[in-house]
């Protein structure tokens, strides 16, 4: 039979380059999404930490001190400051009269990269307590260096 009508070894051409490509194409996506899991991993544990910072600033700073929001946003720049919220509890208490503070991080949306995959996941609300500590910025004229 002659080549040129589809049939012998002439109608395999290019064969293997369209199995690359489907192959290949799966690969990437799967590499990229494993990647961005990952990614989201790391956004999961860095707000963690941002809210168990944010907590342990608020209790040795002055009562509603900018630096909590301050130094969280620095950390976890993902979260704008308008997300985060300072709990002393009781309500309306004082420097002398608090027991405990909670810091927590409404969900933030995070987009994801996988391609032919438009995605986007949601990190949950975080929250950490701590009991009260000084909750004044300065000990006898001594500035506390985290409320800066």
């Amino acid at each position: 039979m002659d080549a040129r009508f589809g049939t012998g070894s002439g109608s395999q051409r290019g064969v293997a380059a369209v199995e690359f490509a489907i192959v290949a194409a799966l690969f990437f996506t799967l590499l990229i999404g494993v990647m961005e899991m990952g990614r989201v991993l790391f956004y999961w544990n860095t707000a963690t930490e941002a809210t168990r910072l944010g907590a342990r600033i608020a209790v040795v700073c002055d009562i509603a001190d900018s630096a909590v929001k301050a130094r969280m946003t620095a950390l976890f720049p993902t979260v704008p400051s308008d997300k985060i919220e300072v709990v002393y509890t009781p309500s309306g208490c004082s420097a002398e009269n608090c027991d405990e503070v909670t810091v927590r991080i409404q969900p933030v949306p995070i987009a994801t990269y996988i391609p032919l995959v438009p995605l986007s996941l949601s990190l949950p609300g975080f929250a950490t307590t701590l009991p009260r500590e000084s909750l004044v910025s300065s000990i006898e004229d001594v500035p506390n260096p985290q409320c800066i």
